[in-house]
């Protein structure tokens, strides 16, 4: 439909150390994802602090790493949950949606965990798979499991500031990375076994209305991660290709990014100088990818 985009290829920034590598052992979150071999790890969830440091998680492992700005990676917190998406907080509190536990908060200090959100209304959830602060401290949530088109039943919520939990969709297969528009006006969620990305307006009250799919993808495993940057062109890491697409406001192809390393690009965010760089977690090869993009990014801590 669209003429291929320009294309560059990303560099390795960091490594995950050989002495943090799982071998010889089995995991449960393995044997239930179709397609997945045994990993070393599954790096996911990257996001930065204030201070410049990047976290991500590695899922099946229960691990969260902290990397320094040269890239060196250290593990900051091991439990046991299974931590698939991480958002830092403007406070400096690390939030992780977690898929077997709900969704988390994580002491930067102490490093204690403490439960935020299990249930909604009494209900257990499917397996909540990322998460997206709004401004003004509503939080963005998608409810994953292993929902698809044989069952599409995925789920997305927003936990307003007070409390209060609203389920506004329950019909997705496989939602997945989530992010809002620079006015806030609309939610993009990448539906992963859709191979799509979704619209989602807000009306005035906060409710949606005329859901809509924004960008139609082939190939690969579908969409995973996705962000935003300062002139409102999205970014999607798309899982099985090894690349991130980046789509002007229109929903137009405008530069592919390809892995030099691994095709599992799971979620992007963007650091560096003016936020201009893109890192990129990729979990086949168990490296943060950095490119720098033609247009500004947004940093991925800012919100609330």
């Amino acid at each position: 439909m669209y003429a291929p985009p320009p294309r560059q290829t990303a560099e390795v920034f960091a490594r995950l150390p050989d002495e943090l590598r799982k071998t010889g052992r089995g995991g449960e979150w393995f044997s239930h994802q179709p397609a997945m071999k045994q990993h070393h790890s599954v790096l996911e969830g990257p996001s930065f602090d204030g201070d410049g440091n990047l976290y991500c998680v590695d899922i099946p492992w229960g691990r969260i790493f902290k990397i320094d700005p040269k890239g060196n990676f250290s593990l900051f917190v091991e439990y046991e949950g299974e931590p698939n998406g991480l958002r830092i907080h403007r406070d400096g509190r690390i939030f992780v949606a977690d898929h077997r536990r709900g969704i988390l908060v994580i002491d930067p200090d102490t490093r204690k965990i403490t439960p935020f959100l299990e249930r909604v209304r009494l209900e257990h959830l499917k397996a909540v798979n990322d998460l997206y602060f709004g401004a003004n401290g509503d939080l963005f949530f998608t409810d994953q499991g292993l929902t698809g088109l044989h069952d599409p039943s995925g789920r997305v919520f927003r936990v307003r500031a007070d409390g209060q939990v609203d389920c506004l969709l329950d019909n997705v297969p496989s939602p997945n990375g989530l992010v809002l528009s620079l006015d806030e006006k609309v939610l993009f969620v990448a539906v992963t076994r859709a191979n799509a990305i979704w619209r989602v307006p807000f009306s005035d009250d906060g409710s949606v209305a005329k859901v809509g799919n924004f960008i139609q993808m082939t190939g690969g495993g579908g969409p995973d991660g996705i962000s935003m940057d300062t002139a409102g062109n999205l970014a999607v890491c798309q899982i099985g290709m090894g690349a991130l697409w980046l789509f002007n406001p229109q929903g137009e192809p405008i530069l592919r990014v390809d892995s030099p390393a691994g095709r599992q690009t799971t979620n992007v965010a963007f650091g560096g100088p003016d936020n201009r760089t893109a890192f990129i977690t990729e979990c086949e090869e168990g490296v943060i990818l950095k490119a720098e993009l033609p247009h500004p990014g947004k940093p991925m801590f800012s919100g609330v």
